[in-house]
């Protein structure tokens, strides 16, 4: 009995052990209908976050390419309606006025309130890339699959086991529309738009070598494999078609 009494102490002393961190990103909920740009966030990674085709995103807020966001601008998420194409607003606009700022006195007139304004000439918009009609998918990183596809889960991509340092290939020609390590749960990530429907992501990356709006060929070594939130070495790997991710293993050759 004191034996059993004793255990019991010391099993209420003993320190419990930490709680497991959760690097998964909260998961996009059907209630959300509108979106708070931050900062460091673009269209793409808006769109990433919420499985929305980004040219339907677009089109639903009024903006065109390339896609210019700002930081404390209302998005609406609902992909099914169409707004007019909004042009970006004014640096007085933009600004919030601030009791701090030098004014005129109201009996001496500003000096260049007189002199005509130069005409500005807005900058002819800038095209989207042409991108490569005909590719095919290939790896971007050779390793055995220790995660497959899984539509009900948070990441719905793969994973390749794989070393730290190891090249990681972009998977079919396209253009860089994200580099950077804002979305949680995905460390530095790229995200590549092959065209109008595809797009692929690379994610837990040591060291990243492109830049976003940078074009690519297919192969073209675009970072190194890092380590995942619990320091496996591998790299995730995902593919979305109009939006939604789908199954890579499907698209991808086989070994």
């Amino acid at each position: 009995m004191v034996a059993a009494v004793g255990l019991l102490i010391l099993a209420g002393c003993r320190t419990p052990p930490p709680a497991p961190i959760d690097y998964r990103p909260p998961p996009p909920s059907e209630k959300i209908n509108s979106h708070q740009v931050s900062s460091g966030e673009t269209l793409f990674s808006i769109a990433w976050r919420y499985e929305k085709n980004v040219q339907k995103l677009a089109r639903s807020n009024g903006i065109s390419y390339p896609y210019t966001i700002y930081k404390g601008q209302r998005l609406t998420l609902d992909t099914s309606r169409v707004s007019k194409v909004t042009s970006r607003p004014s640096a007085s606009s933009s600004k919030p006025s601030s009791s701090k700022g030098i004014t005129s006195k109201s009996t001496s007139p500003s000096k260049t309130s007189t002199k005509p304004r130069p005409k500005v000439t807005a900058p002819p918009p800038r095209k989207a890339p042409v991108l490569p009609s005909n590719w095919r998918w290939q790896w971007p990183t050779t390793g055995r699959v220790v995660k497959r596809f899984n539509s009900t889960s948070l990441f719905k991509g793969i994973d390749i086991q794989s070393h730290s340092g190891a090249p990681v290939a972009v998977a079919a020609p396209g253009v860089v529309v994200y580099s950077g390590s804002g979305l949680r749960g995905y460390g530095k990530l790229i995200i590549v738009k092959h065209s109008d429907v595809f797009l692929s992501a690379y994610a837990h990356n040591r060291k990243i070598f492109v830049r976003e709006g940078q074009e690519l060929k297919g192969g073209q070594k675009i970072s190194e494999v890092g380590g995942d939130p619990s320091n496996k070495k591998r790299l995730y790997f995902e593919i979305r078609k109009d939006g939604k991710p789908v199954d890579p293993l499907r698209y991808l050759p086989k070994h």
